[in-house]
């Protein structure tokens, strides 16, 4: 029996696949048609990291699953190359972020083609090559001809030393990451896509597909639909009203102040002089602030009284104004109808400037003299004018009917759902396709145009402005329309506009006369099985879906949801810490990978917990899957080599039995992604195996059934170590790749005994196993446990200490 010689091994099927083209698609074969797409990967780095292969490996192996199982599986890959990493790094390094990334995507490649995935090479894309963002820049001309894109001005974080926008993450402490200049909020011209227009339509469509409950109510949450009222407060001694929404119109006898967003448009017309210095510092503190910052729960109250009153419709009381931070313009009408007695924001608010706080919902129908906590249950109305003495929740549409007979508000339907913002002013992104002329204004760059080529001639200066500013020549061109002088847009877009879509040129990367042929993607799509993290439930995966549906909208596509089902992988950890480079925990697959090779690794990860959960990676752990990987090979060689020549029946049926029960159980759990439970199922079996082998002559061993239940375990093993599989495959004399066969189906009449098989222990040491009656008792196990031969002379002349029967599975006797 030669040695596992991994090395050559994965070389060898490598080659091989490759010369097959085993793996590319025949796309027009559809009737078992399988898309199986794993989230394409961000070459920020020139290595892939051990997440890259819990995300990838295991998602492999299922796709070689489904394919055993007779699907025509299309599995591809690419790379989201785009991002503001690759600028930083070209900015500290003084290296063109093109030839940075077309370094990473080489190393990258070779990496995943020694991951031994069955990804078809010849559908590969790049979201950073002309080819591919020219239909990004089609899809921003798209929504822009239909009125799903438009220009406007926003608050954005802005750096004024680096002089340019950054995002969130940027921002540390209120302070820019780069520079650690003092940060604030600055309005400038940003382009948008409209989906908010999409709010209902985003909602309805998760109720049909399979994707995990939690990430749908992430997007639920994100969206935040709301069912409310409209309420108009007239201001006090003067023409006009501030228009709030709420969800508990059956409140509005409660409120005692007014807030409004600090860039609210009405705040500088209302500010008295008396508090306008006030306002103006609070106003100038709040821009440097994030809006997650704003929201937060945890963050202490802050405001300021701006002088002026609005009037409580409903009870003509007098209001203060107040402007706060928590009070959002991008929300709702930036404006709030503050009851500090039933929302707790407001109560803590009201309690720090000592600010009125009525009771008008009790829980018991009971005034109280005085609340200790917002009260935000459902109760009963008190002082609550008509109302008083109703039911608070079916008082909520009541109230709203009186608003609308007095005329003073109505029902309304609010969402927190904001419209994306793509602009960004970086280079390394798509190049927004529009150009502005001084008479024509914002003109769309004609498709036969196309792409709108990003320069390699800019400055990587780091000052902050748009790179794309450097390069005169690339910035001024002749307006399409008119023909005179204009200036190109020089923001690029977010790069979840180039993944937006990217599902839909995998099938045919290399069209060149659209984004996509309709044809094709109608037979292919939607994506049957999609896996990735979960940190992109509210972002990718919603812009995905926005994107589909206005392509089914206007009639390039006949389905509205690009993914069927959705599997997210949980988070591995190192000795139950988080792996970071800080800590110095992080895994390097490549050291494992030169140990112990990939179909170990692989197995391994798959191993080590349950895929959605997560692991905690352990080199005990590797190194016990790398015996089991060693006793599989072998077990292989040691019935090849010196075949069995019987045809026993009295043993072989219980390993027939354990056989396709292992069968239905990895097949059972690698549907549902349950890696760790099938490679369970596989060591039972390849234990069962070694049990027969050893217990049973050579000369009596049942050689048709061993031999089939041999090349079983080769099949179910495949999906998790194609290398290792292949090479068995090819020793008990298959021509074909063991990919081309059928996964083996079990029999029920099989898994039906009258006995079971039982381990007998002695000491914690396996010394012989036995078939025992199903229905047998603990008493009657004991006695055909001490009355087997082979354990007779384990235990004579020895004293019995203990006997323990774990029923079904085994009974272990202690003796000295």
């Amino acid at each position: 029996m030669s040695d596992y010689d991994f090395k050559n091994i994965e070389k060898k099927w490598q080659a091989r696949w490759e010369s097959q083209k085993l793996y590319e698609t025949d796309m027009s074969d559809v009737e078992r048609k399988l898309y199986c797409l794993v989230m394409f990967l961000y070459p920020s780095g020139d290595r892939l990291h051990i997440g890259h292969w819990w995300n990838y490996g295991p998602t492999d192996t299922w796709a070689r699953f489904k394919r055993m199982q007779g699907y025509n599986v299309f599995e591809p890959m690419g790379y989201d190359a785009f991002g503001l990493p690759a600028e930083n790094y070209a900015i500290k390094m003084g290296i063109h972020p093109a030839e940075s990334t077309a370094a990473n995507i080489k190393n990258i490649r070779k990496q995943l083609t020694a991951m031994g995935a069955m990804y078809d090479w010849t559908k590969e894309i790049n979201t950073s090559s002309p080819e591919y963002y020219r239909w990004t820049q089609w899809f921003f001309l798209l929504l822009y001809k239909h009125g799903l894109a438009y220009k406007k001005k926003a608050p954005v974080n802005w750096c004024p030393s680096c002089k340019t926008v950054l995002a969130n993450e940027q921002v540390i402490n209120g302070c820019c990451e780069r520079c650690d200049s003092e940060v604030y909020q600055k309005d400038l011209e940003q382009w948008f896509f409209k989906i908010t227009q999409y709010a209902d339509r985003l909602l309805e469509g998760l109720d049909r597909i399979d994707w995990p409950e939690k990430t749908k109510i992430m997007q639920r949450n994100w969206i935040g639909r709301s069912e409310g009222a409209s309420v108009r407060f007239p201001l006090a001694d003067r023409d006009g009203h501030i228009e709030v929404f709420t969800t508990r119109p059956d409140t509005l006898w409660g409120v005692t102040y007014m807030v409004l967003a600090p860039e609210h448009p009405m705040v500088i017309e209302l500010t008295t002089s008396e508090c306008r210095s006030a306002v103006e510092d609070y106003i100038r503190e709040t821009k440097k602030l994030t809006e997650i910052d704003r929201t937060s729960t945890e963050k202490e109250k802050t405001g300021v009284f701006i002088g002026s009153y609005c009037i409580n419709p409903v009870n003509s009381q007098k209001v203060p104004i107040w402007i706060a931070d928590y009070a959002l313009a991008s929300y709702g009408t930036g404006a709030v109808m503050a009851v500090p007695g039933h929302d707790e924001r407001d109560f803590a608010f009201a309690t720090r400037f000592k600010l009125p706080i009525l009771e008008v919902i009790s829980p018991d129908g009971q005034p109280h003299d005085q609340l200790n906590a917002a009260y935000v249950e459902p109760g009963m109305m008190i002082h609550s004018g008509p109302f008083t003495g109703q039911a608070s929740e079916p008082g909520i549409s009541k109230v709203i009917d009186y608003l609308e007979e007095k005329g003073w508000g109505g029902r309304q339907i609010n969402y927190k759902l904001r419209d994306w913002l793509v602009s960004r002013q970086r280079y390394w992104g798509a190049p927004i396709p529009v150009i502005t002329c001084e008479d024509c204004g914002i003109v769309s760059v004609p498709e036969d145009q196309l792409p709108v080529e990003l320069p390699l001639k800019v400055d990587f200066t780091g000052s902050g402005e748009s790179p794309l500013l450097t390069n005169a020549e690339w910035v001024t061109v002749p307006c399409p329309t008119c023909g005179k002088p204009a200036r190109r847009e020089v923001d690029t877009m977010d790069t979840f506009v180039c993944s937006s879509w990217y599902f839909l040129r995998f099938p045919n990367p290399q069209l060149d006369t659209a984004a996509f042929n309709p044809a094709i993607i109608d037979q292919w799509l939607p994506v049957d099985q999609y896996v990735g993290g979960a940190e992109h439930a509210v972002m990718h995966l919603l812009y995905a879906r926005f994107f589909t549906k206005v392509l089914h909208d206007l009639g390039y596509i006949k389905f509205d949801e690009p993914f069927t089902r959705l599997v997210h992988q949980g988070v591995i950890t190192n000795n139950g810490a988080k792996m970071s480079k800080s800590r110095g925990n992080v895994i390097n697959p490549d050291d494992y990978i030169v140990e112990y090779g990939s179909d170990v690794f692989r197995m391994y990860l798959m191993f080590m917990g349950a895929y959605t959960e997560g692991g905690d990676w352990s080199d005990a752990g590797i190194h016990g899957l790398n015996r089991f990987v060693l006793r599989v090979w072998r077990l292989v060689h040691q019935i090849l080599d010196d075949p069995p020549a019987g045809d026993e029946t009295e043993h072989i049926g219980e390993l027939e039995r354990i056989c396709h029960y292992s069968i239905k159980m990895v097949t059972q759990d690698l549907q549902r992604f349950q890696f760790n439970t099938s490679i369970s199922r596989m060591m039972e079996l390849v234990n069962a195996m070694y049990l027969y082998v050893q217990d049973v002559s050579k000369n009596s061993q049942n050689q048709a059934v061993l031999s089939s239940v041999l090349k079983t375990l080769v099949q179910l093993l495949a999906p998790f170590a194609p290398h290792l599989s292949e090479e068995l495959w090819e020793k008990t004399g298959e021509k074909e790749s063991v990919f081309n066969s059928a996964w083996p189906e079990w029999d029920e009449a099989k898994l039906k005994t009258d006995t079971l098989n039982m381990v007998v222990q002695i000491n914690g040491k396996v010394r012989s196993q036995m078939q025992v009656p199903v229905d047998a008792n603990d008493d009657t196990v004991e006695k055909m446990a001490l009355d087997d031969q082979k354990i007779q002379k384990w235990i004579q002349g020895k004293t019995i200490v203990k006997i323990v029967v774990v029923k079904n599975k085994l009974v272990s006797v202690v003796v000295k």
